[in-house]
Formats: C-alpha cells, structure tokens, sequence
C-alpha cells in the first residue's frame, strides 16, 4: 500500500491520483481545512441573516426563482405529517437522492477511487462552503475502502457530472449502494460494516458533493494514463516493424525534424532511433537482403541448411536493364531481392514521427487541461467569505460556470480523434508485413504454405481492421451535441463526461490493435532475421558458383554475360561472408524475446487465439514494456 496523499486542493497531480485509485489513502491538510471551515461558518451566518443565495435558500436549476421559506407550504395540506428537517437541510437531502439516477454497469474502483479523491481535494479550496466534519466523512469514506456503485450513464457535464456524483454523495447519507471488500451491499451495511455512520448535510453541501468535474476529470486521467504507456508501445511496434522490413533510418535523423520542429514529432523520431539502436537490419543494402522462395526438397544442400522452413533468393538485373541506373549500380549490387529498390519507405513507416508525434501533441494538450483541472473549484455557487469590498451577499456568494466540463471535453475530444489514427496506421503496418505485395520478400501471411494449406497470421490482420473501424465509429465528439437539461436553464452542456468515458474505452482496444502488430512483426522479424542469417552462412561455404544457384536469371555459362555474372555473384557472396550476423535494435530484440518468453514462432497453422490473447495481455498489463525496460535499463528508448 502506497504512503498515503496529503491533499490541499492546489497541489494534487495525476500521479497522485493513480495512486489514491490503486489504493493508497488520503490525509487532508490542516491549512486547507482551516479554510474550508472558515467558509462554511460565513456561510451559516448569511443563511441566518436569510439572505437569498442560489441553492442554499432558493431550489436549483429552474427552480432558482423559489425563496425557501420558513416552513413548508405542504406541512398545511389536510393529513401533512410535518417535515423533521428545516427546508434548508430537506433542499441539500432532496439533491442527491433525486439526482442518484444513473444506469449502465458501474464504473470500476479505479475510476470511483479517482473520483473521490478528486472531490475532496477541490472542496478544500474553501470556496464551496462544506463543513470540516462532512469533508472528514468523505475521506473516512475513501480511506475505508468503500467504493460508491456509480453507474456509468447519466451526467451531461455540466452542471458537472450530478448524477454520478450523487452516487458518491448518497452512500455518505446511508443510501444507494457501495462495494465493500468485494461485496455489493447497501450503503448503510457498507458504512456499518466499517464502523462509519450516516451523515446529515447542511447548507450547500449537496451542492458541494455533486456540482462538480469528478467523473469526467477522473475517466480522464486513467484513460491519459494509459495512452502514455500505449504512445510508448506503440513506437516499441513500429519499430520492431521497422526492422522486420529492413528499413530506412534517415526519415528518423534530428536534421530532418528540426525542419518541422512539432515537439511530439521530434520526441518520437528521436525515440525510434534509441529503440533501432545497434540494428543491422535497418538501412541494410538492398542487395543484401533475399526474398523468400518456398522450401521445396531440392532448395538446400547440407544437413544443417536442410532444417530451415524456408527457400530464398536473388533475381540477377541483366546488362541491357542497366541503361541509365548505371550509378546506382557502382553503389549496390545489381540483384533484386526482398527490399524494393527505393529510396524511401511507405508513409506507414517513413511519417511515424509525424502521426505518433501529433498524437504526442494532442496529448501533452490533454494533459495541460487536467493537471489545471485537478487544483481547480468546480461547484457553484462559489463562496468567497474575505471579499473586502463586497456590498451584499451576491459579491461573496457568486453564481458563475465552473461547473461546465467544456475545457475537458474538448481535450478528449482530440484524444478520441487521435485514438483511431494511431490504430489506423498499426493497422496498416500490420498489414504491409502480412501482404507479399508490400512486405518486401516475406511470405505471404508470413508462413511458407508449401502445399497451399496454411493461412498463417492472414486472419489478425482482419481483427485489427475490425477493430480500427470500430475506434473511428466512436470517434465523433460527443462534446459538438448539446442537449439542454433543467428545463433549458441549463441550456448549453458540454457531453463531457461521456467523453472521458469514450476515450478510456477506446485507449483499452487501442491496445488490442498494437498487440496485434507486435504480434505479427515478432513472425516477421524471425523470418527477415532468419533469412538474412541463411543467405550469410551459405555466402560462408560456397563459392561463387554454388552461390549463384539461388539466382534467378543469370545467363548460362556460355554466355559471354557469364564471366560478369559470376563475378557480380562473387561479390554478393563476399559481402555476405564478411558481415556479422544480422539483428535487430537493442530495445526490440528485448521486446521479441519477451513475446518469444511466451508466444512461439509460427512454423506450421496452429490454433492462435490463446497466443493472441496473450499478447494483448502483455500490453494491457504493462509485462512487455517492463521487460523491455529492464532490459535495457530504463525507457523502452532507453
């Protein structure tokens, strides 16, 4: 269990509320209650004074125009049983019990945990007019382990998210329902259970509890949470991508994005040059690298070479080809094999900087909105009980819009567009490494499927493409809908919790989608490693000639042609012996190797929904990246 977190209301951050939701308690600042105490005394003595202040003495929403009387109209109606509570404390009751009425499955502790931490922290600022005891109550409540059921449908977002605050508020009234120790028992069990008793609000305090930013500012910070580390899976996937392809490193170079200078973009062009460190696959020549060729009996000639899956091969450019490339061809040698002959790599590949890194800049965007969001006062009306120069009470007791989740719902709103984008261009990676039209020499569906029986990693692909349709569904902002609430006094409201509730779903099958793609470059790269590494040890015991048989195209040895020819194969054996042994960047090796700790290679159709699901957990739980980072000490791009 984590050291417990001091709240103040002004110094809390993200990480400290990921804390409080996996479980660490709350202590309360004795300055910041001096404060909260200090406000409600101020405003007890106005309520006595009966000035008319927005919902202490008067209904809320539409129902602002009523004066709370002395008593209650209804106590004279023939057979009125006479209220126990002054109208005053009936108002604050009545708002949260008749405002508790979300449906849909409850949010996860995680979420509730994040959400009273949140509440509390921003009633001690002292301008929402709580008691001291009742804040105590709140924060018994959390540190106890009782955990509200909120339901997750239910809040417009402004005022704030008033359901589902309510559903935190009822429980400290002994209503509604709250897990406790994995049990869902009524609140008034709940609070029993652990020795807590029911609480009995006063001036404005229902108002405190549930006009607010909770749920939507809580979903937020989980869900940016979990795109952080997914922003970092994702550069892990393409670059584990990068080097199944063999490809090229200059897109990536400082010079480049000091052009263009979008602080994501540099971030992650220099992030996949730390991840591709040590590779010598990328920027490998093009001669160098073969194009698979189905195994067939006769493809190998010794033993050892006999074990591998897998034939490869070099189509010969002929003399009459060569008019006008004859520069290129001092440069590389003229054989044609897996890597196309081409200066540059499809956008999927050369523009990850620019699409991972606006998704880094939407982020960073997201993050600024909820780190202010966190140490802000979100309720209303807002007490300020020092206001030296105030004439009456609406100078100190002012009604105004903080409540209004608009800045947090367009955060997300970028964050819901940028989702699908980052799936969107996984998926199409993924695809080009399945593709024998785009995958630069692999198999096609990377599998040999000598006899037309194998449908390999075919089938991911389409998952992934189902999944990326989905995200881009669900990626209209919630936050250009308004519907008016409150018999249109609430007539403008910002949808933004169902944004943050959006974007934290959507971040989970993000996931899915980058699983997928390190899934598939993980085959991808065994058989570019391995094919390489065959060509290498063949170049080691051959000779020119016995080199030459995996080369299509060359003319016979009674062709003048054959002497240039053998000398040309001569030299592609040469570079081959001479080079060290193929292999990937430091950070992804370290990745392979963990997805090898528990998803072999695929050498023949087996069934992979069991291996699929696994390697969705080890994204969804943090192992890959944890293994990565302990590899190499530090970041994935360490």
């Amino acid at each position: 269990m984590s050291s417990p977190i001091r709240l103040d209301g002004h110094s809390l951050t993200r990480a400290q509320v990921l804390a409080v939701a996996r479980g660490a308690g709350v202590v309360l600042d004795d300055a910041a209650l001096a404060r909260v105490a200090h406000a409600a005394e101020f405003l007890a003595a106005q309520v006595e004074k009966q000035e008319p202040i927005y919902g202490v003495s008067t209904g809320f929403g539409s129902n602002a125009d009523k004066l709370l009387g002395a008593h209650r109209l209804r106590d004279e109606l023939p057979g009125a049983v006479p209220a126990a509570e002054p109208p005053h404390i009936e108002l604050q009751r009545n708002l949260i019990v008749t405002h508790a009425v979300c449906v849909g499955e409850p949010f996860p502790p995680e979420v509730v945990r994040a959400m009273l931490c949140i509440r509390i922290n921003t009633l001690l600022r002292g301008h929402s007019g709580i008691r001291v005891q009742t804040l105590r109550a709140l924060a018994d409540l959390l540190n106890a382990g009782i955990v509200p059921v909120v339901p997750q449908l239910g809040s417009v977002g402004a005022s704030g998210d008033l359901a589902p605050l309510s559903h935190l508020a009822i429980v400290l009234l002994g209503g509604g329902e709250a897990f406790v120790d994995g049990q869902r028992l009524p609140g008034a069990e709940a609070l029993a259970r652990k020795g807590l008793a029911p609480v009995s609000l006063s001036y404005k305090e229902g108002l405190a509890l549930n006009n607010g930013t909770a749920q939507m500012l809580a979903t937020g910070v989980l869900a940016v949470q979990q795109l952080d580390e997914l922003l970092e899976v994702a550069d892990l996937a393409a670059a584990m991508t990068l080097d199944a392809f063999a490809g090229r490193l200059g897109a990536f170079a400082p010079e480049v994005h000091a052009l263009r200078p979008h602080p994501g973009q540099v971030e992650t062009a220099a992030r996949l040059l730390a991840l591709l460190q040590d590779s010598t696959l990328a920027d490998i020549p093009y001669h160098l690298v073969p194009k698979f060729r189905p195994w067939q009996p006769s493809s190998w000639d010794t033993p050892e070479a006999q074990a591998l899956a897998f034939d490869i091969g070099w189509d010969w450019v002929p003399l009459n080809q060569r008019h006008g490339r004859e520069r290129f061809y001092q440069r590389f040698l003229p054989f044609r094999g897996g890597k196309k002959h081409q200066p540059q790599d499809s956008y999927s590949l050369r523009c990850i900087p620019q699409v991972h890194g606006a998704v880094r800049d939407a982020l960073a965007q997201a993050k600024r909105v909820l780190d202010i969001e966190l140490n802000a006062v979100t309720d209303n009306p807002l007490v300020f009980p020092d206001k030296a120069d105030a004439r009456h009470v609406e100078e100190q007791v002012i009604s105004a819009g903080h409540f209004h989740g608009m800045p947090l719902a367009l955060a997300m709103s970028y964050l819901k567009a940028a989702i699908p984008v980052l799936a969107s261009i996984s998926e199409r990676r993924l695809n080009k490494l399945v593709d024998p039209a785009t995958n630069d020499g692999l198999p096609a569906f990377l599998i040999g499927n000598e006899d037309g029986t194998e449908s390999g990693l075919m089938i991911v692909q389409y998952t992934a493409a189902a999944i990326v349709n989905d995200l881009a569904s669900r990626a209209m902002p919630a936050s250009v809908y308004s519907i008016p609430t409150s018999a249109n006094a609430e007539d403008h409201v910002s949808m933004g919790a169902n944004e943050a509730r959006h974007v934290l779903g959507m971040v989970q099958d993000l996931g899915k989608v980058l699983a997928l793609e390190l899934f598939t470059a993980a085959q991808a790269l065994d058989l570019r490693r391995d094919m390489i590494n065959a060509a290498r040890a063949l170049a080691r015991r051959t000779d020119a000639r016995g080199f030459a048989s995996k080369i299509q195209g060359g003319p016979a040895p009674d062709d003048p042609a054959w002497e240039a020819f053998l000398q040309e194969a001569e030299a592609l054996r040469r570079q081959l012996a001479e080079a060290p042994a193929f292999r990937p960047g430091r950070s992804v090796a370290a990745a392979h190797a963990a997805i090898r700790s528990r998803i072999p290679a695929l050498e023949r159709d087996r069934a992979l929904d069991g291996e699929v699901a696994a390697a969705v957990a080890m994204v969804a739980d943090g192992s890959l990246l944890a293994a990565v980072r302990r590899a190499v000490g530090g970041s994935a791009a360490a």
